[in-house]
């Protein structure tokens, strides 16, 4: 993809801001998964080499505009970053009405984003503030990248008029040149594994994905809404009665490979107020297609019955990957997710992986060394596979000079 990067330009003396994804889990001001922030930390540290004075700024939840909530203050990352960079990173709550001031080798976080009015409706005056605020401006969140707001897309438009140099950081970068050797010059045979509860949530993906894969591997209720398209009896379990014409219509693109064999449980020892908990005395039971009874509810793909389905997985040459087989926070209805992991991580193909329940799986099934590359971006990846032009991606390849 054509746009400047961040390793590539002069930042000796620069105030430098760099729009991070630091949006991470936060609870009694503790911080339960720190992936995105060390995803973060190679681009921070790359500034600092370069002779930058660093802004770092990002949202963090969904406060409301203009409203200051604690809960939301970006204070325990800065004092993550803090930790992890070895120096003091100040927290700055009144960029918004003045300039910061900084100086080359120091870091400053700017508060949420979001506490800011028009940052979501991309407001001109605080794009141009954002501009404002630096030299050079690095768009390094793909998790925000296809959001059009003041801190993505309108900072890059304010500063490059201005004659700022713009560009992409190398969070960002490896992002949209990984995507892009998967989608648009995979080597074959190119599998996609799509998992999740509704095809109509995903229905874009499939349909894209429809025209540029060998196969694609469904999971969760988008594969039971499959299987009910099939002419099988799906039971209890959660599918699309609506979507069974628009998934016969998929099928009639692509290859899309179902399980002989599926786990189930019987509806009345689950809990639906409190499913996941409920599931864990749940009682798993192996049956075929054919036959899932009335009170049935799939939750996983069975290991015999599924072998065509690893095995398509272990010779592709390219391998797309977003969501899990089954209910796999559940360990009797992991066993379908675990299988596929190490599919993954078996293959010789090229493979990445995004969406947080992904990224989980990986996690929980310690393939991270088998996954060539995986996305911090959600929504923004989602997007990116459906061929949607990303709004800051979009204006990075516009504006920044190569």
């Amino acid at each position: 993809m054509n746009f400047a990067r961040m390793e590539n330009q002069d930042l000796t003396a620069k105030t430098v801001l760099i729009r991070e994804d630091l949006n991470v889990p936060i609870q009694n001001g503790i911080i339960s998964n720190d992936a995105r922030l060390q995803s973060s930390l190679p681009t921070i540290k790359l500034a600092l080499d370069k002779g930058a004075a660093v802004l770092v700024c990002s949202h963090l939840g969904r406060p409301i505009e203009g409203e200051f909530e604690e809960k939301y203050s970006m204070q325990p990352i800065a004092d993550y970053l803090s930790k992890h960079l070895g120096q003091t990173v100040t927290l700055n709550k009144e960029y918004a009405e003045k300039k910061v001031d900084i100086k080359p080798g120091e870091v400053v976080l700017l508060e949420n984003v979001r506490f800011n009015i028009g940052e979501k409706k991309n407001s001109e005056a605080l794009s141009q503030h954002y501009a404002d605020l630096c030299d050079v401006f690095v768009m390094d969140a793909f998790g925000t990248a296809h959001r059009a707001q003041a801190s993505t897309e309108g900072v890059i438009q304010a500063a490059a008029k201005a004659g700022k140099v713009v560009c992409a950081g190398p969070l960002l970068a490896a992002e949209l040149d990984a995507l892009d050797k998967a989608l648009h010059a995979p080597k074959k045979p190119l599998v996609a594994i799509v998992g999740g509860s509704k095809v109509s949530t995903k229905l874009d993906v499939l349909i894209s994905l429809a025209k540029i894969c060998d196969q694609i591997i469904v999971g969760g209720g988008i594969a039971n809404t499959f299987i009910a398209a099939k002419g099988y009896s799906v039971g209890a379990s959660l599918y699309e009665a609506e979507m069974i014409d628009t998934a016969k219509q998929i099928m009639s693109k692509t290859e899309i490979l179902l399980p002989k064999n599926v786990v189930v449980a019987d509806k009345s020892q689950i809990n639906f107020d409190d499913f996941i908990n409920s599931l864990q005395s749940a009682k798993p039971m192996v049956k075929s297609i054919d036959t899932v009874g009335e009170n049935d509810m799939i939750l996983d793909v069975a290991a015999e019955g599924s072998e065509h389905i690893f095995a398509a997985i272990k010779n592709a040459a390219t391998i797309l990957w977003n969501g899990p087989a089954g209910v796999f926070e559940v360990d009797a209805f992991a066993e379908g997710t675990r299988l596929l992991s190490e599919a993954v991580k078996d293959s010789k193909g090229y493979s990445i992986a995004g969406g947080g329940d992904t990224l989980a799986a990986i996690h929980k099934f310690k393939v991270e060394n088998g996954v060539s590359y995986m996305s911090t971006g959600g929504g923004a990846f989602l997007e990116f596979v459906e061929g949607k032009v990303l709004p800051a991606v979009s204006a990075l390849e516009k504006y920044s000079t190569k």
